[in-house]
Formats: C-alpha cells, structure tokens, sequence
C-alpha cells in the first residue's frame, strides 16, 4: 500500500476554504497519474467519477492549472445539454476546442452511473477514458483529517487521526463532516480539539455507539 502524500495545487486552481493541496492515496493516485498526460486519453476524453466530496473537482482544477489552454474541463457534465457534449466530444478530435487540446468531464452520478439518453453520446463516452476515484483506505482517511482540519485552522493533537479513522466511516464525505463537527464542538466548548471533543463528534455523526470500531 502507498503512504499517502500531498501536491499542491497551482495558484490559480485555488478554491475558498484554504484548500491548497491534495492528499494522495492508493484512490486516487492512478487518476492524477492520468491527469499529468492527456495526450495519451483516448479520443483525448476523459470521464472523471467518484464518490460525494472525493475532490473530483479539485484535481479537475488542478489538472487545468497543469496544462493551461491545452485542456478544457467541464464540471457536473451530467447536467449539461447532451448535445451540446456531443458537439464538445466532436470538437475535440477536430482541434476545435484547444489547439492539441484535450477534454476532461467531471460526472458528479458516480453511484447510480451516468445515464446518457443520447446514443451517439454514450458511445463516445463509452470509448473516452474513464477515470474513478475509489474509497479511501484507512492511512488516506488519517491525512485527510489533518488535510481538512488545517484547512479550517484547527488544531489537532498527535494521536487525533488514529483514534478517528478507525471509529468513523472511511469514505470522504464522512471524513470532510468527522472534522466539520471536530470544529464546532470545540468551537462550542470554547477549548481545544482534545479527546473528548474527538469523542463528542464521533457520537454526534454515529451514535452512542461510536466506540466500537467501524
């Protein structure tokens, strides 16, 4: 298993909140792997899926900050016209988007799959690249606590991540709502992110059972 590592994001694909790196782990190295060469996607399309608050998004940014006027990404490309994807698909392998350009859509319909009514756009995104982020493991789901908690500017003591990750749900949105309710806890006690304060918000996202381990 690969340790989990950070890049940082180019200045202009900086988002509110602080966000300023991304964690990376076994689910998602392979798509920012991905990400680093559009020249070789197929079509020069690629899908991005993942689950809720995976940083689907982030990496698209990032990604953009990378290769500049080269690639052009569109987000929720689920709620787009679909033939209007489908003349952006056509523009791609004509050099009418980008010059040497390339396509990155972010799906946000990663669990219910992306139903395209349009047939000659499915098959085309059916031969397109597709790119998907996994579960977190439990060595990504630590970084991400300390990742979201410095983003807020929250103070964790040494050991908050290895009591947490193994009494919380290992996917990111619960990750993301751990640190959210980490925060106002303490912000509501008016003391620091200690132990009971981890405690308090496990209870509060999970139940007086929060104890035993997930």
């Amino acid at each position: 298993m690969a340790e989990p590592s950070q890049i940082a994001l180019p200045l202009a694909a900086r988002v509110p909140a602080g966000a300023q790196r991304i964690v990376v782990g076994d689910a998602n190295a392979a798509v920012i792997e991905a990400l680093q060469s559009p020249d070789r996607w197929p079509f020069h399309v690629a899908v991005l899926t993942g689950p809720a608050r995976s940083g689907k998004s982030l990496l698209a940014r990032w990604a953009a900050g990378l290769h500049g006027d080269t690639l052009e990404v569109i987000d929720d490309a689920e709620t787009w016209d679909e033939t209007a994807l489908f003349h952006r698909w056509n523009a791609v392998q004509q050099g009418g988007t980008r010059e040497g350009g390339a396509l990155l859509l972010v799906v946000n319909a990663a669990e219910e799959g992306w139903r395209i009514a349009l047939p000659d756009l499915a098959s085309r995104i059916g031969g397109s690249l597709q790119l998907a982020i996994g579960a977190p493991d439990d060595a990504m789901a630590g970084e991400l606590i300390l990742a979201h908690a410095e983003a807020r500017g929250l103070s964790l003591p040494e050991g908050a991540a290895d009591y947490c990750v193994p009494r919380t749900e290992r996917s990111f949105a619960a990750i993301e709502a751990l640190v959210a309710a980490i925060d106002r806890i303490s912000l509501e006690r008016q003391s620091p992110a200690t132990m009971s304060v981890w405690r308090a918000a496990l209870e509060a996202l999970h139940g007086p059972e929060q104890q035993r381990l997930l």
